[in-house]
């Protein structure tokens, strides 16, 4: 793909030596839910390099779902990275994983060390721009098993995260998931709770999400 405008320069710090962020960490107390923000997990010079490598380098995949018997393009592009043989299926779709790259690794070693856990696969979303979005939903499948644990980190455009209890519709919460911004969702978050990101007219520049997993079959 094109570069977007220099918008994020390439650097040689996220290739050449893992370094320590300063960041700060949020806990948020909700019923059934365990979240976790770590702002600025990846500081600027790491975000704009990882923003900028990934960007080029992920075989980013337009995709369709059927919808009231038609065909309908995912407002967003996609890829699927893993161990081999970690196919993912939602919204109709089977993903099969595209082995591992260096820089997703480095990404997800720096990410299971906060976690203190192990993942096996990613999936990412480039959202181009405000115009591009992912509707209500939770990451149940059942080839995460019960309760999964979801690392999800941002690069790029600032956008609103929005939750809502399943059960409860007056219980909310809206976040700002900003370059470099670390979100982790464990507990019964999946199964209590939807998220989404919805569209934003004033968004102009693109957003590259991963989220981190463990599929278990």
């Amino acid at each position: 793909m094109e570069p977007v405008d220099n918008y994020y320069n390439q650097l040689s710090l996220f290739v050449n030596q893992e370094v320590k962020s300063q960041h700060r960490k949020s806990i948020f107390t909700l019923p059934g839910a365990e979240i976790y923000m770590h702002y600025n997990f990846f500081d600027k010079n790491e975000s704009d390099e990882i923003f900028a490598t990934l960007y080029q380098s992920v075989k980013w995949e337009q995709r369709y779902i059927s919808l009231y018997g038609r065909k309908v393009a995912l407002p967003r592009l996609v890829s699927w990275y893993g161990d081999r043989g970690k196919l993912y299926k939602y919204s109709g779709m089977e993903m099969r994983p595209s082995p591992w790259t260096k820089p997703l690794m480095q990404v997800k070693n720096r990410i299971e060390k906060v976690c203190e856990d192990t993942f096996n696969s990613v999936l990412l979303n480039l959202y181009r721009d405000g115009s591009d979005s992912i509707a209500w939903h939770s990451d149940d499948e059942k080839e995460l098993g019960k309760n999964p644990l979801i690392a999800s980190v941002s690069f790029g455009e600032t956008r609103l995260f929005k939750l809502r209890h399943k059960f409860q519709k007056e219980l909310k919460l809206n976040l700002q998931l900003s370059h470099g911004d670390l979100l982790i969702m464990g507990g019964t978050t999946q199964s209590y709770w939807q998220h989404q990101i919805p569209k934003n007219r004033e968004s102009r520049q693109p957003r590259i999400n991963l989220t981190f997993r463990k599929i278990l079959s």
